[in-house]
C-alpha cells in the first residue's frame, strides 16, 4: 500500500505542473511559445499520460489489498480548529481518477489537431489541464474544505474555457450565465458546509456522516435544521450537473471549442456534481426527505431535458440537452437509494458523451472548412446530412455512441441505464413511468441527431419541395419539414443576395439546391460543391479509443451481487466469479427483465426513422404528410416547447433579470436624486451662505459692535424668558 499513501499526488499534480508551465511561457514568452506548440501539446498528453499510469496503479494495488488509505499532513493547526489536507484512496476516487484521466488525455490529443489554427492555442492548453487538474484535485479531497476549493477552481476554469473565444458576444454572455448560475448553487454548497461543521465539529468526509447519523439518532440534531442543510448541500450539485431549475447554463456552454464541451459532458464539470453526492450518500441516506426530493429533481431534470431535445437544430445544443437528461438519471438513482448505479451510470454515460461529443467537433471541423466560420450553418443539423459515407469513421463510431445512449445492448450504457430504471421501478411507479417514458424520448432524439447528421444525401435541404405560397407543406409535416423551413427560409435570404446562378454556384453554401434571385429553383451541378472530409488521424484516433469503452464498458459493470448501495459491488475482482456460467446467466436475466425499456427504445428508433430518414425521399413527401396529419398540433407544441427550452429562460428573464434591473435603476435614481442631492443641497447652500455673508463684511467697527450688542440683547431676552 506504499503507493497508496506517497504517489496518490501525482495524478493531479502533473497536469498542474503542465498547466503552471504552459500558462507561464505564453504569459512571458508568447512569440516562443508561439512557434514550439507542438512542444507545448506533447508535454500536456505527457503529463495526463503520468496520472493516467498512476492511476492504473493504484488500482491495481486496490484489487489485491482493498484498503482505503488516506494520507494527510496538517494545515492549520491552531488552537481547537484543526484542519488537514491530503489525499483520499478509495474504490470511488480511483474510478473517477481512470475516468478523468482517460477521457482527459484523449481530448488532449484531439485538441492538438482541432485548435492548431486558434491564435489562443497556448492559452487553451493552460485551461485545459488546468480544468483537468482542478477535478482531480476534488476528486482525492478527504474533507470538505479541500473539495470544496478545487470544486470553485472547476467553475473558475468553466468560465475561462467557455468564454474561450470571448470576442464573440454569444461566448461572453454564456460563460457569465454558467458563472452566475454556478454561483446560486455554491452558495448554497458553502452554507452547507459551515452548517455541518458547525453540527458535527469536523470537515473530514470519512467521519461526518457517520458522526450526523449518530447525532441525529440521539436527537441532538433538529431534524429541520438536518434537512435544510442536506438541501443546501445538495444546491452545488444541481447547479454543477445541471438539474432544474439551475440547468440554463448547460446548453449556452457549448459557446466554448468542442474538445471542451466534450471534457465538460463527460468527465469534469457535470460529474463533478454526481461525485458529491455519492461522496456525501451516507450523510443523504439518513434523511428520507431530501432523497424523496432529489429522486423527483432527477426524474424531472430527465424528462425535461429529453423534452427539449427533441427538435434542436443546433447540433451541439442537441447533445447538451441529451446530457442533461441522462445527469438526471444519474441524481434520481442516489435518491431511491440505488448508491452504486449512479456512478455505475456516470462513467458508462461519460464515455460514450465524449466520443459523440468529439464526433460532432469532428463534424464542424470538416462543414467549417466548407462554408467558413458561422455556428448558423457548421452546427446546423439540415445543413449536414449524409456525412456517414464521406466520414466513415466518424459515422460509425457516433452510431456506437448513439445505440449506447438509446441503451442498446451489449453497449455500455444499456447496463447502468437499465440497473436504474429497474430500481427505479421497484421503488416508485411515478417515477418509474417517467424514467421508462424518457427511454422512449431519448431513443427518437438521438436517431434523429444521428440521422439528420449521417444518413440521407449530403447538403439534403431541397428548396423545391416547398411552395412558398402554400403554407400547408410547412403547417402539417412539423417534425421535419417545419423545421426544414426555417433553414430554407434563410438560405433563400442569403442567396438572394447572389445576383446570378454562377455566384450561387461558386457560394460558400453547400447545398444541392438554391432558389435564384427570380424564385424559381434549378439544381446545381454537384461537381462545383466541395465534398467533406474525414478529419485527420490525430482527430480519430480518439474516436477509436473511446468507441472501445463506449462498446464494452458496460460488461464490466454487472452487478453479480445484486447491491445497490456498496460501490464496490462494481469492482468485482477475478475471484469473485464463480464462473462463465454465472456470467451469462445474469446477463441473460439482466436482458430479460429490460424487455419493456428496450421494446420502448425500439419504438423511438422507428419513429425517428420513418420521420428523418424517409423524410428526405422526395417521393414519400405525401404519404408522410397524410400520415402525420393527425400530429400537426402536438407538433407545433412539442416543437414551440423544444426551440424556446421549454420558455424557463423567458420565465427567468422576467421574474430576474428585468426585476433586477427595475430594482437597480430604483436604486440609481435614489442614489442620484436623493443622496446626490442632498450633498449637492448642502453644498449648493453653504456656497449660498457664504456668498450672502460676504456681503455682510464691510470692515466697518461700528457695525461689528452693533451685531453683537444685538445679539447679545437677544440671548439675554431668551435666558430670561427660561
Amino acid at each position: 500500500m506504499k503507493l497508496l499513501n506517497e504517489y496518490a499526488w501525482i495524478i493531479p499534480s502533473c497536469p498542474l505542473i503542465a498547466s503552471c508551465c504552459t500558462g507561464s511561457s505564453s504569459f512571458f514568452f508568447p512569440k516562443a511559445t508561439g512557434g514550439f506548440r507542438r512542444l507545448c501539446a506533447l508535454l500536456n498528453i505527457f503529463s495526463l499520460t503520468a496520472s493516467m499510469f498512476v492511476s492504473f496503479v493504484l488500482f491495481q494495488e486496490y484489487f489485491i489489498n482493498h484498503s482505503i488509505q488516506q494520507y494527510l499532513w496538517a494545515w492549520i493547526p491552531r488552537g481547537t480548529f484543526y484542519l488537514e489536507v491530503g489525499f483520499l484512496v478509495d474504490p470511488l476516487t480511483l474510478v473517477m481518477s481512470l475516468l478523468v484521466t482517460t477521457v482527459g488525455i484523449l481530448v488532449t490529443i484531439y485538441s492538438d489537431s482541432y485548435m492548431c489554427h486558434d491564435w489562443g492555442y497556448a492559452r487553451f492548453y493552460a485551461y485545459l489541464n488546468l480544468f483537468t487538474a482542478s477535478m482531480l484535485g476534488s476528486v482525492f479531497s478527504p474533507n470538505l474544505i479541500q473539495l470544496y476549493v478545487f470544486w470553485e477552481l472547476v467553475g473558475m476554469c468553466s468560465y475561462l474555457l467557455i468564454g474561450f473565444w470571448f470576442t464573440r458576444s454569444g461566448a461572453a454572455n454564456a460563460c457569465q450565465k454558467a458563472f452566475i448560475t454556478n454561483r446560486i448553487g455554491d452558495f448554497g454548497l458553502l452554507l452547507g458546509i459551515l452548517g455541518i461543521y458547525w453540527t458535527t465539529g469536523s470537515f473530514e468526509i470519512s467521519e461526518l456522516c457517520d458522526r450526523f447519523a449518530k447525532l441525529g439518532s440521539i436527537g441532538f440534531v433538529n431534524p429541520i435544521f438536518a434537512n435544510i442543510i442536506a438541501f443546501l448541500l445538495f444546491l452545488g450539485p444541481a447547479a454543477k450537473s445541471a438539474q432544474i431549475p439551475l440547468h440554463v447554463w448547460l446548453p449556452d456552454a457549448m459557446e466554448g471549442p468542442t474538445p471542451i464541451s466534450a471534457l465538460i459532458h463527460a468527465a469534469t464539470m457535470v460529474a463533478a456534481g454526481i461525485f458529491f453526492i455519492a461522496r456525501i450518500f451516507g450523510l443523504i441516506s439518513i434523511l428520507p426527505s431530501v432523497m424523496l426530493v432529489i429522486s423527483w429533481v432527477g426524474g424531472a431534470t430527465a424528462l425535461l431535458g429529453a423534452t427539449l431535445a427533441l427538435a434542436q437544430i443546433d447540433l451541439k445544443k442537441g447533445l447538451a440537452y441529451s446530457t442533461m437528461s441522462q445527469l438526471g438519471y444519474m441524481v434520481s438513482a442516489p435518491g431511491i437509494g440505488a448508491y452504486r448505479s449512479a456512478p455505475f451510470h456516470l462513467v458508462t454515460h461519460a464515455y460514450s458523451k465524449a466520443l459523440l461529443s468529439l464526433g460532432a467537433g469532428s463534424v464542424i471541423h470538416s462543414i467549417e472548412k466548407m462554408v467558413g466560420y458561422s455556428p448558423d450553418k457548421s452546427q446546423n443539423m439540415f445543413f449536414m446530412g449524409g456525412l456517414r459515407r464521406y466520414m466513415p469513421i466518424t459515422g460509425t463510431t457516433s452510431l456506437l455512441g448513439t445505440l449506447s445512449l438509446c441503451g442498446i445492448p451489449p453497449l455500455a450504457c444499456f447496463w447502468s441505464k437499465d440497473e436504474i430504471i429497474t430500481e427505479i421501478w421497484l421503488r416508485s411507479l411515478p417515477l418509474g413511468l417517467i424514467a421508462s417514458g424518457t427511454v422512449g424520448l431519448t431513443a427518437f432524439y438521438m436517431f434523429r441527431i444521428y440521422f439528420l447528421t449521417f444518413e440521407g444525401d449530403f447538403c439534403t435541404i431541397k428548396t423545391d419541395w416547398f411552395d412558398s405560397n402554400n403554407s400547408s407543406a410547412f403547417s402539417i409535416n412539423l417534425w421535419g419539414s417545419t423545421e426544414v423551413k426555417s433553414s430554407v427560409n434563410q438560405i433563400n435570404q442569403n442567396v438572394a443576395l447572389t445576383q446570378n446562378e454562377e455566384v450561387a454556384k461558386t457560394s460558400s453554401f453547400p447545398f444541392s439546391y438554391l432558389r435564384n434571385p427570380n424564385g424559381d429553383t434549378k439544381p446545381l451541378d454537384h461537381q462545383s460543391l466541395p465534398n467533406p472530409k474525414e478529419s485527420c488521424f490525430g482527430m480519430t484516433l480518439p474516436l477509436v479509443m473511446l468507441a472501445i469503452p463506449t462498446t464494452l464498458g458496460g460488461l464490466v459493470g454487472i452487478n453479480f451481487a445484486r447491491e445497490t448501495n456498496n460501490f464496490n459491488s462494481w469492482l468485482i475482482t477475478p475471484s469473485d466469479f464463480s464462473g462463465i456460467d454465472k456470467y451469462f446467466e445474469v446477463s441473460g436475466e439482466i436482458l430479460l427483465n429490460s424487455r419493456g425499456s428496450l421494446g420502448l427504445s425500439f419504438v423511438g428508433i422507428f419513429i425517428s426513422f420513418t420521420l428523418y430518414k424517409q423524410n428526405y425521399k422526395p417521393g414519400h413527401k405525401k404519404n408522410f404528410v397524410e400520415f402525420f396529419q393527425l400530429l400537426t398540433k402536438l407538433g407545433f407544441i412539442v416543437q414551440s416547447w423544444s426551440l424556446n427550452r421549454g420558455y424557463i429562460d423567458y420565465f427567468y428573464n422576467i421574474c430576474f433579470v428585468h426585476s433586477i434591473r427595475s430594482l437597480s435603476k430604483l436604486v440609481s435614481r435614489f442614489d442620484i436624486y436623493v443622496i446626490d442631492g442632498f450633498v449637492n443641497l448642502t453644498g449648493a447652500s453653504n456656497l449660498f451662505g457664504g456668498e450672502g455673508i460676504r456681503y455682510g463684511e464691510n470692515g466697518r467697527i461700528s457695525h461689528y459692535l452693533f451685531m453683537m450688542m444685538l445679539g447679545t440683547t437677544f440671548l439675554a431676552i431668551l435666558i430670561s424668558f427660561n
